[in-house]
């Protein structure tokens, strides 16, 4: 009934009432406080209880500390980055050092790093240029080596290898001259199966004994079960192989599967969303709760010894609860929470007491600050799929709570990258900004996301600019009906995939937003698929099935015809366009060529470069450079308030190769720059 008299006040008020910024009277939240570094971030515990590690800043930049669980006062940093930002690391096996990974200004060729917690030695674990470390295998009970992949022999294919922790010694376990896309070790790391991608689109699974691969698989997927079925690990004894699974369903179930027998056991499964994230046992492997993300999270547990302590958790913490890490003896838990509306927090959990410590609030600094709810949505597609969406709302424009403004408001479509990925609920950096700033901000799900079904990812095949794009449209106008927007003051922001829908909404549809901002988004998707790295060869396969085929004529065309590059020449509306020029994944030229195209039309766009980023800004110096732009550019098209630039952008490194007057306040800070 609610939602009969929304649309029904709607069609009275919303078309006529023009959306204006909401009448904010909260404190203007600074952009330091929100993309800054965070005081503390990915607290975990070593195996064996003694030490908690976590992420700092150390003299402005991210690096690994350490202390004492007895006395989580006496930290000291580990690292000192002075460039790159640490962003994550974990445990070794016999809780003697914490290992990481890290690349040199963003192009993700990333090597491994080992530092010692007690003498703080530190080595580089990989010394390979041009290399791209993946991490095979972690045992609990192997304590002196792990498994790691290589592809310092062939760019495109990892080998495998037995890393000594001790002496940094690397042993070749197996040479990858399958093709081979992912292996699978079990516990006492023995390598026991590969995957390589087949012709369908999917995978083929392979058993390996003694180090060499079986020349037929033992089960196989097609594209449609790609995204959505794996091995997930062994039980510690190698009896059981957990799997995530869509073979036959819809929805991704877990399952266990006796190696012995080959059959298999339906562990957990919902009928409205894919199993998402598990915890095992740490001496056992044995799984022991699962968490299923449809609109919010929701943890079940599988070992009835668990669940008092999810029961309790749940009780005790307010908001979005997540184990983040275990002690080997399993007596202790770093449990992290998430409030939305205030900032996440890191408590130690005693499993034996029931007791809670608070180890850390990630940004302490916005204690207090006027942080506003989430509303999960579920919107209809014009073709009847529900797209499960968040939409957050001005401080002070809802008075009543019940999701929906107490007059229009502008707004900012928020798109997601990916595409085979999903927006989720809770705090959100870039939502509490732009509320802050007086827009309503919505984030949809578009088909293709994941996490609903092998279905609903399905349905986004070859539909990049199509029906994609069309759900965003969809989301739009379900918006306008309920009175939380106006059609003429809607922009639309992203980054990567959403950097490509903002490009699309530009061009295809010149006059549906008001405005763009578009981060490492691909104009081209031809161009696109021919620069990915040599490292996603095992996933072209996927790319072509579910984007288009660029070896034929039929998928060249339909490239061509969903690329925002052919069509620049109809852009209407303002464009804000950031670029790392290091991007692996979105080559620099995917920007370079439609900033060309309009210039030469002498379309107005602003592009910002920077020469020290790859795929999106890690260095928190550049990230709140391009927002403070991005917000001086959406005030002036959308009507929201605004940070003035101020020095943001000399500790940065951003260029701007051309269009810095079409930005208000742009001209004059690189002048000060």
């Amino acid at each position: 009934m609610k939602a009969l008299w929304i649309v029904a006040l709607s069609l009275l008020v919303g078309v006529s009432a023009a959306a204006s910024a909401a009448d904010v009277n909260a404190p203007l939240i600074e952009r330091e406080k929100l993309f800054g570094n965070p005081n503390k971030a990915q607290g975990r515990l070593s195996p064996d209880g003694k030490w908690i590690a976590y992420i700092a800043p150390r003299d402005g930049v991210l690096n690994m500390w350490v202390a004492p669980i007895s006395d989580p006062e006496k930290v000291r940093p580990l690292t000192d980055e002075r460039k790159r930002p640490i962003r994550g690391y974990f445990w070794a096996p016999d809780s003697q050092s914490v290992l990481y990974v890290n690349d040199k200004g963003g192009d993700e060729n990333f090597l491994l790093y080992g530092v010692n917690v007690t003498t703080g030695e530190q080595r580089t674990l990989t010394p390979f240029e041009k290399t791209r470390v993946e991490i095979i295998a972690v045992s609990n009970h192997v304590k002196d080596r792990i498994l790691i992949g290589l592809n310092n022999r062939d760019p495109k294919w990892h080998d495998v290898y037995s890393l000594d922790l001790k002496t940094g010694a690397l042993a070749k376990v197996l040479e990858n001259d399958g093709e081979y896309s992912g292996f699978l070790a079990d516990d006492s790391l023995t390598l026991r199966g590969a995957s390589r991608q087949n012709a369908a689109g999917g995978s083929d699974f392979f058993r390996i004994a003694d180090n060499k691969v079986d020349a037929k698989p033992f089960a196989s997927t097609t594209l449609e079960d790609s995204q959505t079925t794996s091995p997930l690990g062994f039980t510690s004894d190698g009896r059981t192989l957990y799997w995530i699974d869509s073979r036959g369903r819809d929805k991704a179930v877990l399952e266990a599967q006796d190696v012995a027998s080959g059959k298999f056991e339906i562990v957990a499964q919902n009928d409205k969303a894919d199993i998402g994230g598990i915890t095992a046992n740490p001496q056992t492997g044995k799984v022991d709760a699962y968490s299923v993300e449809y609109l919010k999270t929701e943890w079940t547990a599988v070992d009835p010894a668990v669940k008092p302590d999810l029961d309790f958790l749940t009780g005790q913490l307010k908001g979005e609860i997540g184990i983040t890490s275990r002690t080997y003896a399993d007596d202790l838990w770093t449990v992290g929470v998430d409030p939305v509306t205030a900032p996440p927090a890191l408590y130690l959990y005693d499993r034996k007491a029931k007791t809670l410590k608070l180890l850390y609030v990630t940004r302490p600094e916005l204690k207090g600050a006027p942080l506003v709810a989430m509303h999960p949505e579920e919107i209809k597609t014009r073709d009847g799929l529900t797209e499960v969406s968040y939409l957050t709302l001005p401080p002070g424009s809802d008075k009543n709570g019940d999701g929906i403004p107490d007059h229009p408001v502008p707004m900012v479509l928020f798109v997601h990258g990916g595409p085979w990925a999903r927006d989720g609920y809770g705090y959100n950096s870039y939502h509490q900004w732009l509320a802050n700033r007086g827009y309503a901000v919505l984030s949809v799900n578009y088909r293709g996301s994941t996490g609903f079904g092998k279905s609903y990812i399905s349905a986004g095949d070859l539909q990049w600019g199509a029906k994609m794009y069309d759900d965003l449209i969809d989301a739009v106008d379900w918006a306008i009906r309920n009175g939380i927007t106006t059609k003429d003051k809607v922009a639309i922001m992203g980054g990567s995939y959403g950097g490509y829908a903002t490009l699309v909404g530009m061009t295809f549809t010149p006059d549906e937003f008001a405005c763009g901002v578009d981060i490492v988004g691909p104009s081209n998707l031809a161009t696109l698929l021919q620069t990915i790295p040599p490292y996603w060869e095992a996933i072209k396969q996927q790319f072509y099935k579910r984007m288009g085929d660029p070896t034929t004529a039929e998928g060249q065309k339909l490239l061509h015809d969903r690329s925002p590059l052919f069509k620049a020449d109809q852009i209407k509306r303002p464009l804000l366009i950031g670029q790392g020029a290091n991007d692996p994944r979105v080559n620099q030229r995917e920007s370079d060529q439609i900033v060309k195209a309009m210039a030469d039309k002498n379309i107005p766009v602003t592009y910002v470069l920077f020469p020290d980023e790859g795929h999106g800004f890690a260095r928190p110096e550049n990230n709140i450079a391009f927002n403070a732009v991005a917000e001086q550019f959406l005030a002036k098209y959308l009507g929201g308030r605004s940070e003035p630039i101020g020095a943001a952008l000399k500790a940065s490194t951003a260029q701007v190769p051309h269009g810095a007057e079409f930005a208000p306040g742009l001209t004059e800070a690189l002048a000060g720059k």
